[in-house]
C-alpha cells in the first residue's frame, strides 16, 4: 500500500490524509507512485494528458513506467496534484533469492497490496462489492469510467452517447441524466443548471463529473440544487466533491 502523507489545500486550507492509489506491475507486484513528503500540492487550472502522467519504478523488478498522477478531490471543489519523488537516474537491483530481505531468506512474503477503491460511508447497505476503477488516457474513456462508476452504484442499463452531444448528456440510463466534463476547464454555473435542467424534464438523478473541478458559483448552485458533483482522476475514480453526491454513494441508485 502507498505511504499516506499529509495534504493542505491551497484554496480552502483544509487539512487531508492521502493515500495514493496502488496498481499491479507487470511482474505482479503491488506498487503506488512514491509520495515527496512535505511539498506543496498543485491545483490544477490547466490539465494536460503529457502533465497527467508520472515515472515510476517497480523496486521489485527494476521496471519503470508511466503511472496516473497522483490527484486529490478537495470539498472545496479544487483538484489537487500531489508531487512525486522522481525516479532516479540509478536504482539498485532487485533482491534475488536467498539475498537478505528477500521472501526466501526471511521466509516471509510481502504484504499485498490493496486496490484502490471508494470506502462505502458507515451508513450505506447493502455494501457493495469494491470499486473497480478504468485508467483515463482519452475523453471518451472518462465517460466510459463514470458509466461503470454510475454501475457501480447500482444505475442498470446505462447508455453512452455515441459522440459528444449539443445537450451535454453523456450518459442516460432510468431515472438517470449524467454529464461528464473530460476539459481542462472547471465545471460552470451554467453547466450545472443545464444538466439539472435536463434531469428535471426526464424526472431523472443528474449527476455530474469533472475532471477539473468546478467554479465555485458552480458548486454552490449544485448543493442548491441538490446535483451530486464528483471529480475523476487519471485512474478513473470519481470522488464525491458536494452533499448530494456523498448521499448518493450512501443510498445507491
Amino acid at each position: 500500500m502507498g505511504e499516506n502523507v499529509p495534504v493542505r489545500c491551497p484554496a480552502c486550507r483544509r487539512q487531508h490524509s492521502f493515500t495514493p492509489p496502488v496498481f499491479p506491475c507487470a511482474c505482479g507486484e503491488p506498487l503506488a507512485p512514491p509520495l515527496l513528503r512535505g511539498a506543496a500540492p498543485e491545483r490544477i487550472t490547466h490539465r494536460t494528458w503529457t502533465d497527467a502522467w508520472v515515472t515510476v519504478r517497480c523496486g521489485s523488478c527494476g521496471r519503470q513506467d508511466q503511472w496516473p498522477q497522483p490527484e486529490l478531490g478537495c470539498a472545496c471543489g479544487a483538484v489537487l496534484r500531489i508531487p512525486v519523488r522522481p525516479v532516479p537516474r540509478s536504482a539498485p537491483p532487485a533482491p534475488t533469492a536467498g539475498a537478505p530481505g528477500s521472501a526466501t531468506a526471511t521466509g516471509r512474503t510481502p504484504a499485498p497490496g490493496r486496490p484502490a477503491h471508494i470506502p462505502l460511508p458507515p451508513t450505506a447497505a447493502p455494501p457493495r462489492p469494491k470499486f473497480r476503477p478504468m485508467t483515463i488516457r482519452t475523453a471518451r474513456d472518462a465517460v466510459t469510467a463514470a458509466a461503470l462508476y454510475l454501475k457501480w452504484l447500482g444505475f442498470r442499463d446505462i447508455m453512452q452517447s455515441p459522440e459528444r452531444p449539443a445537450s451535454g448528456i453523456d450518459l442516460r440510463a432510468p431515472g438517470l441524466v449524467a454529464q461528464v466534463d473530460p476539459t481542462t476547464r472547471p465545471g460552470s454555473l451554467r453547466d450545472v443548471e443545464c444538466l439539472w435542467l435536463h434531469g428535471l424534464s426526464a424526472s431523472a438523478v443528474s449527476v455530474f463529473f469533472s475532471l477539473a473541478g468546478y467554479a465555485d458559483d458552480a458548486r454552490a448552485r449544485a448543493d442548491s440544487l441538490g446535483v451530486p458533483l464528483f471529480v475523476m482522476d487519471l485512474t478513473g475514480t470519481p470522488q464525491p466533491v458536494n452533499r448530494p453526491a456523498d448521499e448518493l454513494i450512501s443510498t445507491g441508485a
